[in-house]
């Protein structure tokens, strides 16, 4: 096991991850099957699930693939409806689904576009927490959702509205939820990473672009994908269990400047 999962223990308990088969998604994954959670792998492209699920699950289905668009309100009912017919609860969920948008400012920004980033950042964090928290009271009684918001979620970010602007509205959503669903034993924090060099961020800019965004964090590097799941980890876990409305910033520094 990891030393970073090793003091949590979730055996016995169901978890989703959202947009999972890649990033900081895959990591939270990787993470929780570690730590003895049966893990539902979901993602945009089933195949990137199943490989997951099947270098991960040991025969016993402790890992399972599924497919889902968070953006579209009946296959992520049918993904709700999935888990409890087949796993029978649901006590965990990280929703990590997310895209980013091209270089465009506000005057020139596609509309389309726009509504394509918000529809899947804010839209497919909604969907999914409404199922999951109704999930969740139904059939565990308690758990804890970590939603993935970001650094740019507390910070403008020229170029970037429409992303800027879901995860500033997902922190928002985060608070609201964690209010709504305290009483009934239901925690919803968020987490908001730096700049994370995932697989997609190495496609996209080059050696001497990455180092450029490190540089933009006081400790001098990107951070890692299993440094977020660490702390998604623990949100998760009873350790946090006077944890809820909290959005825990995994950020080398970067809003402290």
């Amino acid at each position: 096991m990891n030393s970073m999962n090793a003091s949590y223990d979730f055996r016995g308990a169901v978890a989703l991850v959202t947009g999972g088969a890649s990033g900081i998604g895959e990591a939270c994954v990787r993470a929780l099957a570690a730590a003895h959670a049966q893990v539902v792998v979901a993602d945009l492209t089933l195949e990137a699930a199943e490989r997951l699920a099947g270098e991960l699950d040991d025969g016993s289905g402790r890992v399972v693939p599924a497919q889902v668009d968070v953006s579209d309100q009946a296959r992520v009912e049918a993904l709700g409806a999935h888990i409890e017919a087949t796993l029978g609860r649901l006590d965990l969920a990280v929703n990590s689904a997310g895209i980013g948008v091209t270089n465009q400012p506000v005057v020139d920004h596609d509309p389309e576009m726009w509504r394509n980033v918000l529809a899947v950042n804010l839209d497919g964090t909604f969907l999914s927490l409404r199922m999951e928290l109704d999930l969740i009271r139904r059939t565990a009684g308690r758990g804890s959702i970590v939603n993935l918001a970001s650094v740019l979620g507390h910070r403008g970010w020229a170029g970037s509205a429409a992303y800027v602007a879901s995860k500033h509205a997902v922190i928002g959503l985060t608070r609201t939820a964690a209010l709504e669903n305290a009483e009934q034993g239901v925690r919803v924090n968020s987490v908001s990473p730096g700049f994370i060099e995932t697989p997609l961020l190495v496609e996209r800019h080059d050696a001497e672009a990455r180092a450029a965004m490190g540089a933009l964090h006081p400790v001098q590097r990107l951070g890692s994908p299993e440094e977020v799941a660490a702390t998604v980890l623990w949100l998760l876990s009873d350790s946090a269990a006077f944890v809820t409305g909290a959005d825990v910033a995994v950020e080398g520094g970067f809003l402290s400047r």
